[in-house]
């Protein structure tokens, strides 16, 4: 993988005002290497003591977060410029994901003993077991750096795995201090942070044994390309363009408050934020209205009454404003909003419609506070344009008729769809969150599966029954033992009486 050179501090600093919140040593990759071997070391014991012993030092380490919620609030304001409502969400709400995997290893790891396939199999045994892989990198974009650690290192943890977290170089401080929670608790040394750039990153992937990564396409590609170099397990989480389709029946109120907080909310910089609208018809000028007026009235600041809090990044505030700027000089209209902040990385909430799918706007990635509105016919054009994207993650229908909303869903290409709701899904951890097509490869969460995911499964088979001293099919052969082997094989494989004899003709179905 290329990397840059990475300076020897790294300054982290206010979005919202461009002050510096503190300086970090970066970690090279021989710090990462050393950091890695002692996390293996631990992982051995950490496996040891299985499940239930895990689980008691993750309810132990949720019980910490809930109560320094409030320094974590704080630090994540710092480092991202979120408005304090949504930054409190983060650590709160992220503790399900603990309390989940932590309540269900147990039985998520138990071992799966199956059932025979046909009569080849019957004689055995058939049971799948779980081991965990020993590291696992997780590496986390600036715009959850809680949650979004949880939801990958709260079932890596509870499997068995020790994890090594690289944090965004932008919002490395909130993670860092979670996980300094979990060593002030005295739990086992199996969690460990690096800080740094993309040598630092580079570094965790070559280091672990699986990879989780969460962040742009362009940069995943790069990793999953790596991670296919050297025959090593990853898991993707990569870029959105979320639709919302406004059928003519739905709940406008409902449809309007959900539309502009599920795109506005963290500033719009959320993997599954709403990013582009398609209102049918008889209902376009009345959701148009209403969607102004409520964005219209939101407020915008760094403080705690703030709706709308500031961006992380500069470079985000520019793909926020040349987007809108693209779409006016293309014909669009800004109904309320479209200009950035004139101090810190603010942006301010936008509506923005007469778009069409010629417009960066509704095709490219913002994640910023805009939302376009489109007009469509009806449900079928809707649905089309709604999948006329490179991109998959999450969509979301707005209709009074669940029924209808659920055919809608089912012909929508994309990972989860909420129906009458925005970001459901996200803390539904027996679902799995994952991205069709560009979004993503490979899910977390889903139940079971978010855990299995981080272990190697092992096929095991074993006799029902004593066992001969020689197998049919066991040497020295001869044409007897060859004829013999194929009735039985054909009396075992066969399906209706004459194809199990070998007397031809049609099988049963």
């Amino acid at each position: 993988m290329s990397v840059e050179t990475a300076p020897a501090v790294l300054e982290v600093r206010n979005p919202a005002d461009g002050s510096l919140v503190e300086s970090l040593p970066i970690d090279d990759a021989r710090a990462v290497n050393e950091i890695a071997a002692e996390l293996r070391m631990a992982q051995v014991g950490w496996e040891a003591i299985g499940p239930e012993g895990r689980a008691a030092w993750l309810h132990r380490w949720r019980d910490w977060i809930l109560a320094h919620a409030d320094e974590l609030t704080d630090l994540l304001v710092s480092e991202t410029g979120k408005a304090r409502p949504d930054a409190l969400i983060e650590p709160v709400a992220s503790c399900e994901f603990i309390s989940y995997y932590a309540d269900n290893a147990a039985a998520f790891l138990a071992d799966d003993h199956v059932k025979p396939a046909g009569p080849m199999s019957l004689p055995k045994k058939l049971t799948k077991v779980y081991s965990p892989y020993p590291l696992v990198g997780i590496i986390t974009p600036w715009n959850f750096p809680i949650t979004l650690f949880l939801m990958d290192a709260a079932p890596a943890l509870a499997a068995g795995c020790a994890v090594l977290s690289k944090s965004s170089e932008e919002t490395p401080l909130a993670c860092a201090r979670l996980i300094e929670g979990w060593h002030e608790i005295g739990a086992p040394a199996v969690l460990a942070s690096v800080t740094g750039l993309g040598e630092t990153g580079a570094a965790v992937v070559d280091a672990a044994d699986y990879v989780q990564f969460t962040g742009s396409t362009a940069t995943g590609r790069k990793i999953g390309v790596h991670c296919a170099q050297q025959l090593k397990p990853y898991s993707l989480e990569l870029g959105g363009k979320d639709p919302a389709i406004v059928l003519e029946d739905a709940d406008l109120d409902r449809a309007v408050n959900g539309i502009a907080w599920g795109g506005l909310f963290n500033s719009g910089q959320v993997c599954i934020s709403v990013e582009r609208v398609y209102v049918a018809e008889p209902v376009y000028d009345d959701f148009v209205k209403r969607l102004t007026a409520k964005v219209d009235g939101l407020s915008q600041g760094a403080g705690a009454g703030s709706d709308v809090g500031a961006m992380v990044t500069t470079a985000q505030v520019d793909i926020a404003d040349r987007h809108v700027r693209e779409a006016v000089e293309a014909g669009a209209r800004v109904l309320t909003g479209g200009q950035r902040g004139r101090a810190g990385n603010f942006f301010e909430p936008t509506v923005l419609v007469d778009v069409d799918h010629s417009m960066s706007c509704m095709t490219d990635e913002t994640f910023g506070p805009t939302i376009p509105v489109m007009k469509v016919a009806d449900e079928d054009e809707a649905i089309r344009m709604a999948n006329d994207s490179p991109y998959g993650l999450s969509a979301t229908v707005w209709t009074k008729d669940v029924d209808r909303g659920q055919r809608v869903a089912r012909r929508l290409e994309a990972g989860a769809v909420n129906i009458n709701d925005v970001f459901s899904n996200l803390f539904a951890a027996p679902l799995p969150h994952n991205g069709w097509k560009e979004s993503g490869v490979g899910a977390r969460l889903g139940g079971a599966y978010g855990i299995h995911k981080y272990c190697k499964v092992q096929a095991v088979t074993a006799p029902r029954m004593p066992t001969m001293k020689n197998e049919l099919m066991w040497y020295p052969y001869s044409a007897r033992r060859t004829a013999v082997a194929g009735f039985v094989a054909k009396a075992v494989s066969g399906r209706g009486l004459r194809q199990r004899l070998g007397l031809g003709g049609k099988a049963a179905r």
